[in-house]
Order: structure tokens, then sequence, then C-alpha cells
């Protein structure tokens, strides 16, 4: 599906940009939930490349801010730990709160997925 994308459309690149405003938020929160131990942002950016075909991958740099905003809203915790190649990493883990709003999250996703599955039905491409 991804090759039939023409990542050339400034009307796709936007509109792909809008999409991945929220839902980036949403696979992160995902991504922890699943995860028995802590990450940081390389170890997560990987995952969402491995199990979203791609589509979730994007730049590193930009998993960071959402990473600070989701710890913020106390969804996220994270501490710091030295490494032994390279600069310190700051390792998330969610919290039961973000928990809460993943369960959240994901019904709002669902919702709006199915209702904008069954609008598209009786579209032809």
């Amino acid at each position: 599906m991804a090759d039939s994308l023409d990542d050339s459309d400034p009307q796709l690149r936007k509109f792909q940009k809008e999409l991945s405003a929220g839902t980036v938020s949403l696979a992160l929160l995902a991504v922890l939930a699943g995860s028995e131990a802590p990450m940081y942002g390389y170890q997560i950016a990987k995952r969402l490349e491995q199990v979203g075909d791609g589509v979730l991958s994007g730049k590193q740099s930009a998993l960071y801010p959402v990473l600070r905003n989701l710890s913020a809203a106390g969804l996220l915790d994270s501490h710091v730990e030295p490494s032994v190649a390279g600069p310190p990493r700051r390792y998330y883990r969610i919290t039961e709160a973000g928990r809460t709003s993943l369960r959240q999250w994901a019904a709002a996703w669902r919702a709006t997925r199915d209702s904008v599955d069954a609008v598209l039905e009786g579209i032809r491409t």
C-alpha cells in the first residue's frame, strides 16, 4: 500500500502530516504499553518502524517533542541512564494515567477509523 503513495504530492504530504499529528502519540503510548522494560527514543523509533510497516516511521527527532509532551502530561515517566556508547539516554515507560489514556484514545481511534472506512467504502479510486 505504501508503494501507491506519491510523496512528491504536496497535498498528500500535508494530509499525512496532519493525520500523523495525533496518531503518533497514540502509537507511542501503545509501543510503551507493550514493552516490559523502559525504552529510549531510538528503540521506540525502531519499534514503530517494524510494527507499522514504515508508515509510522519518520524522523526520529520528531518523536522527542511528543515524548516530552506525554511526560509533561503525566502519561509517561522517564529517567536518564549513562550510556557506554555515547551520551546519556532518557528511558520512558508508560504510567497508569498513560494506560488509561491509551484505552480511551484507542477507542476514539477505532470509532474514527470505522466511520471513515464506512464512508470510504462507497468511493471508487
